[in-house]
């Protein structure tokens, strides 16, 4: 017995085949999403389609859209702040901590 997938219907010939993407994107799709996504798909490829029509000759290849560099400064080693001066602008503190108020599951 053989473990082929069956060869496309004429409908949808050349469409993406949306469950096997996902497999192997390792996402959940619910079937009843294929077709949309099947659709949406369908569009994405022939915006690429329309990309390769370009006369793209004497253009040269490139690995990002600008010249620009990234500045990094040196990593170097120096003092930090003080306790009182770090904790200076804190809402409050307990002792040599931060006290801020809960943000989850209710009162203090």
């Amino acid at each position: 017995m053989s473990d082929s997938k069956p060869a496309p219907s004429p409908a949808n010939a050349g469409a993406p085949d949306v469950l096997h993407i996902a497999r192997l994107a390792r996402l959940a799709i619910d079937p009843r999403q294929e077709l949309e996504l099947r659709e949406q798909f369908t569009r994405i490829l022939e915006a690429f389609k329309t990309l390769s029509t370009l006369n793209v000759d004497g253009v040269e290849p490139m690995t990002r859209p600008t010249d620009f560099t990234d500045v990094m400064r040196d990593d170097r080693e120096h003092s930090s702040l003080g306790l009182d001066e770090t904790l200076a602008n804190a809402p409050a503190r307990i002792e040599t901590f931060f006290s801020v108020p809960k943000t989850i599951g209710g009162e203090q």
